[in-house]
C-alpha cells in the first residue's frame, strides 16, 4: 500500500474537564447517562425548548454526536452530576453543530432539578471554562421565543436578547449575548 492510500490516524477523542461547584460535577458525557437524557428528549412537556420528543434511538443519536462535538470541537455538552447523590441532573456546555451561528451556551435540567438553581449554578461554571480555558470571546444561547424560563435564566446570566434569526434545527429562535470574558460572572 502506498502511503497515499494508507488510512489516516485517528486522534484520540477530546476528554472533557471535571468541573466542581459547590452542589455539582460538571463532566463529560458517558452512555451510562443516555436513560437519563432520553427520558428529558421522549417528554414533550420538558423538551420543547430543547427539540421535538424523540424516541429512545434518536437520543441515542444525539447522545453519540454530543460525544463527537467534544472530538471536532474539544468542548460539548457536560453532564450536570448531582454531587449528593451521584445522579445526572441535566447537561450544560458549549454547543456549536453545523448551521449554528456562533458558539451558545446552553442548558438542559431534568426532571426533579428545577427549582433549584442547578441550571444557573451549572452554566456559570461552564461558561467560565469556555472564556478562561477556552479562551473564547464571546459567547451567545439560542432561545425558542416560548421558552420564558430560559429567557429569564439566560437574563439572570446576564445576557441580553440580540436578535431573532432562523435556527436550522428549530425554527425561529432568540439569540440572547452573554457579557464576554471581561465582564461576565463566574
Amino acid at each position: 500500500m502506498t502511503d497515499a492510500l494508507a488510512p489516516s490516524p485517528i486522534a484520540a477523542p477530546t476528554a472533557a474537564p471535571r468541573i466542581e461547584t459547590a452542589r455539582l460535577i460538571l463532566r463529560g458525557p458517558e452512555m451510562a447517562d443516555l436513560d437519563a437524557f432520553a427520558a428529558f428528549h421522549a417528554d414533550e412537556t420538558r423538551c420543547t425548548g430543547f427539540g421535538p420528543v424523540q424516541p429512545w434511538h434518536e437520543s441515542w443519536r444525539w447522545w453519540v454526536m454530543n460525544i463527537g462535538h467534544w472530538h471536532v470541537h474539544g468542548y460539548g455538552y457536560f453532564t450536570i452530576e448531582d454531587r449528593e447523590t451521584g445522579a445526572p441532573a441535566g447537561i450544560t456546555g458549549v454547543w456549536n453543530p453545523g448551521g449554528w451561528p456562533e458558539p451558545e451556551l446552553g442548558w438542559v435540567v431534568y426532571e426533579g432539578f428545577e427549582g433549584r438553581g442547578v441550571a444557573y449554578e451549572a452554566a456559570l461554571a461552564a461558561r467560565g471554562w469556555a472564556y478562561d480555558v477556552l479562551g473564547l470571546p464571546t459567547l451567545t444561547s439560542n432561545i425558542v421565543p416560548s421558552n420564558t424560563r430560559s429567557k429569564a435564566l439566560a437574563a439572570r446570566l446576564g445576557a441580553v436578547h440580540e436578535r431573532t434569526y432562523h435556527n436550522p434545527s428549530m425554527g425561529e429562535d432568540e439569540l440572547w449575548r452573554h457579557p464576554g470574558p471581561q465582564e461576565a460572572q463566574r
